[in-house]
């Protein structure tokens, strides 16, 4: 038979009144007998294994006709009221709120009801004590504007989150502003046990919360960039490899005239670029203009204004190396506008090889970073970081010169 539980907070049960202690209770008995709570009621543990574990009970959590679900604010609710409420047990909650794939979807819908009925706020460190790890991983990133529409971040992400799912792990995205920091939340997300590691993306020698990690032995990986000053693990891509190949490309084809568009010098991996620039013009030439090397801000606006500058300052430059490939995009627009042919005047070359580049016109000569698997790799070396499997990750992963329409033979004078 079945019945409900009417009451002035408004929250009905239903459930299967069983006959477990003596006779059965019928629905008008309901009333008159509240004060006996506790009633008990068949237990089913939710996995889609087709068996009702019907041998069991569990006790259904008495309702006060009060204010709060259970007689107490959502802030005194613990797993317990969620599993009495569901008429499941305990574990089966915790198997529901850690999204166990065992766990049929009826089960899943029927506590995820009680758990907002309720307004049951999981605690975290109380998922994990059963276990080691959480099986999070945060990612965090700088306090920039329009940080996750950028290509380049999102290629990062694309392998980081990818990875991540085909491990059985998930990841959270933070953003490291002001108020953030001030908090000292990328410090909470280990001390409050939410996740098993960081991903640091986009971060330089300027921010030093990365010693936070270090000084507390945290699990941190830099992505795509190292940290000069403390031994921080790191994974990135080859920039020294790249800027040789870009800059074989450019002297092969005669160019002796060559500007560089940079930014960022307190990112180590930019100043990887511009060494080896130094380097290979002091082979080239005997010496090197400042004026040739110019900051463009990583942004396609910068590129544009960097190249107004190298022209107006450099006229003669034959070829530009850009530190990324929205600096070269921006060269690009600034050559044209000028009356400028590429190649046939300048020459460019960028860095990243971004999304779509093959169909700007002319197509961008760029040095290929293997961004998404550089995002998946961090993923790997993390969770065999946090599994104690290895004590220090130092890696780079190799670049490629990608030719396309925006390089040729230097212009005759």
């Amino acid at each position: 038979m079945r019945g409900r539980i009417s009451r002035t907070s408004g929250y009905p049960i239903h459930f299967w009144l069983l006959e477990c202690f003596g006779a059965p209770v019928m629905p008008e008995d309901i009333d008159a007998r509240r004060s006996e709570y506790p009633i008990i009621v068949p237990m089913d543990d939710g996995q889609s294994d087709g068996v009702v574990e019907d041998a069991k009970c569990v006790t259904l959590a008495r309702i006060d006709a009060v204010g709060y679900p259970l007689g107490k604010p959502p802030a005194k609710i613990n797993i317990r009221d969620v599993a009495g409420q569901a008429g499941v047990s305990v574990a089966t909650v915790s198997m529901v709120i850690n999204q166990n794939p065992r766990i049929s979807r009826a089960t899943r819908a029927k506590v995820n009801g009680v758990i907002q009925q309720l307004g049951y706020s999981p605690s975290r460190p109380a998922q994990t004590l059963s276990g080691k790890y959480t099986q999070v991983l945060a990612v965090l990133l700088p306090a920039l504007r329009h940080a996750l529409a950028d290509t380049y971040f999102g290629e990062l992400l694309s392998g980081v989150v990818d990875r991540a799912g085909k491990l059985g792990h998930k990841i959270i995205v933070e953003q490291t502003k002001p108020q953030y920091l001030k908090d000292h939340k990328h410090i909470e997300l280990f001390e409050r046990k939410f996740v098993d590691g960081v991903l640091c993306l986009g971060f330089n020698d300027k921010h030093h919360l990365l010693a936070d990690f270090l000084a507390r032995q945290y699990p941190a990986i830099m992505v795509d960039n190292r940290y000069s000053e403390y031994k921080l693990d790191f994974v990135h891509c080859d920039y020294r490899q790249g800027a040789q190949q870009a800059m074989n490309c450019l002297i092969q084809l005669g160019h002796r005239k060559i500007a560089m568009i940079y930014a960022a010098p307190e990112s180590a991996t930019s100043r990887d670029v511009l060494d080896i620039y130094r380097q290979r013009m002091m082979a080239l030439v005997g010496g090197i203009s400042e004026k040739w090397m110019v900051d463009g801000m990583f942004t396609a606006e910068g590129g544009a204004i960097a190249t107004d500058k190298l022209l107006s300052e450099a006229p003669d430059i034959t070829a530009l190396l850009c530190g990324n490939d929205k600096m070269a995009i921006g060269a690009m627009h600034s050559l044209i506008r000028q009356g400028l042919r590429v190649p046939q005047d300048v020459s460019v070359v960028g860095f990243d090889d971004i999304q779509h580049l093959p169909f700007i016109s002319p197509g961008l000569t760029t040095v290929h970073l293997p961004l998404y698997e550089l995002g998946a790799l961090a993923v790997e070396r993390l969770i065999e970081r946090t599994h104690d499997k290895i004590s220090h990750i130092h890696e780079v992963l190799p670049t490629h010169l990608v030719l396309r329409e925006s390089t040729g033979m230097v212009r005759q004078s």
